[in-house]
């Protein structure tokens, strides 16, 4: 009975807190949203396209870093590298495990542009800076599309960050890779640089619209460079990253 009462109280106390950022989520995003819009239509007449692209990339992680404050103490973001600050423009390769991964990309260094699905285009609001911010839809562009426009992005010093497992994953073990990050890598030369992404599966889990209480840590690895990769085919290249991430999550959740 003892231990019911408590298992009650900690689900009545989770509940209480996904309510409380839910409501501070709504309303820090109503004011947010528009204070950001105008530091970027105040920008942009002092700056090229070019410019103004860049600002608004910088207020989308000045964003997503704000949703992640608010999240504590549900939710503790937590940035590890375990290397030197990667050269950019890099692409970054990270596990998907919850739609609140795209969020823990503003912990990473570097302007940024997600490839991403089709939904998150579909959001109020947020969609359109996304489409703005030059976010790239794989599902809506054909491969040779891609590879242009992604490949002019990092020619303009932009990094991509990537989920090629393409959907999150239901358990902790990392689903396959496509193979259209690993041949950007092979065209354009830029180093990879891998990223586990641990907790997010609880923030929420797949399926489910509760957070629990998690420390989500967002481990950035060694980059591989070309000189490394060079002779790689795609194949081997998706499953070398793969397998780099999934020992070093490994590692990262025996340590909890």
């Amino acid at each position: 009975m003892p231990g019911s009462r408590s298992s009650m109280l900690l689900r009545l106390q989770t509940i209480a807190l996904n309510l409380s950022f839910c409501v501070l989520f709504f309303v820090v995003s109503a004011l947010l949203i528009p204070v950001l819009t105008l530091i970027g239509l105040l920008l942009a007449p002092f700056g090229s396209w070019r410019r103004t692209l860049a600002n608004t990339r910088f207020l989308i992680k000045v964003y997503g870093r704000v949703m992640m404050v608010l999240g504590w103490p549900l939710l503790q973001v937590r940035a590890e590298r375990m290397a030197r600050k990667p050269p950019l423009p890099c692409i970054y390769i990270c596990n998907h495990r919850s739609s609140s991964d795209a969020f823990t990309m503003a912990m990473l260094p570097g302007e940024i542009v997600q490839v991403v699905n089709i939904w998150p285009f579909k959001l109020p609001v947020l969609g359109l800076f996304a489409k703005l911010a030059g976010y790239l839809s794989i599902r809506k562009m054909s491969s040779d599309e891609f590879m242009r426009r992604a490949s002019t992005l990092l020619n303009q010093g932009v990094s991509i960050a990537a989920f090629p497992e393409g959907t999150r994953a239901v358990t902790r073990e990392i689903g396959p890779f496509h193979g259209s990050l690993f041949r950007l890598a092979l065209k354009t030369g830029v180093p990879v640089v891998p990223v586990c992404l641990s907790g997010t599966e609880k923030a929420p889990p797949k399926g489910a619209l509760i957070l629990h209480p998690v420390v989500i840590r967002v481990r950035s690895l060694e980059p591989i460079c070309q000189d490394a990769y060079q002779d790689w085919s795609p194949f081997r290249f998706k499953n070398r990253v793969r397998e780099r991430i999934a020992e070093e999550l490994d590692r990262m959740e025996l340590a909890e």
